[in-house]
Parts: C-alpha cells; structure tokens; sequence
C-alpha cells in the first residue's frame, strides 16, 4: 500500500466508531421523551395514545440499554441490526414530532407567555 493512501477502517474499527454515539443518542431521546410523557399531559392525545407511546418508548429504552451493555461486554464485537435500528429512529421521529407539537401548545397558553411582551388586547 502506498504511504500516500490512507488505509480503509475495517468494519470492526466503524462498529466502535459510530455504534456507541449512535446508542446514546438514542438513549438521550428516550430518556427525554419518558419523562415528558410521565410528567405531563399531552392534550392533544387521548389518555390510550399517550399510554401506548409510553410503554413503546419505555420498551425501545430498555433494548437500547441492553445494546449498550452487550457492545460494552463483548468489548464492542456485537453490532445491531439495522432491523432493530429502524424501528428505534421511527419511534424517535413520533417523539420529536409529539414534544414540537407540545411545546406548541404550551407557548399559547397565557401563563407561558413572556411577561415583558406589550399587551395588544383591547
């Protein structure tokens, strides 16, 4: 090989590379979303609904935990499927999409509003 060429990372090397940022990601949105869904009532979703979304988020949190475990105990020799990494961005785009739409909603409600901005009601 010419020392001019860089050498191509091996498939292990970008396993470890990009799986544990990827991973903690994917914990941080989680983690964010359970608490949202368990401190606050999203109104615009039925009880149902917002239970659903709980427990699919606390199911998706608990496999991403155990990815993690498994890539740090096998010293990063097990991957993830992208079968399973679908699944978890999906769930990830319905929470983002669930929080926009909440933060939404809860800047139009008077006692949110900033207290300096001039009153136009007359």
């Amino acid at each position: 090989m010419s020392p001019f060429q860089p050498s191509q990372p091996s498939e292990q090397d970008l396993l470890k590379t990009l799986l544990p940022p990827l991973l903690e990601d994917f914990h941080h949105w989680f983690t964010r979303s359970l608490n949202l869904l368990e401190n606050e009532k999203i109104t615009f979703l039925s009880a149902t609904q917002q239970a659903d979304l709980l427990e699919r988020i606390k199911l998706a949190h608990r496999e991403v935990v155990t990815a993690q475990m498994l890539f740090t105990a096998t010293n990063g020799e097990v991957g993830i499927a992208t079968a399973i990494l679908i699944p978890w961005h999906r769930l990830l785009g319905e929470c983002w999409q669930i929080s926009r739409q909440w933060r939404q909603t809860q800047a139009l409600i008077p006692e949110n509003l900033p207290k300096n901005l001039p009153n136009y009601q007359q």
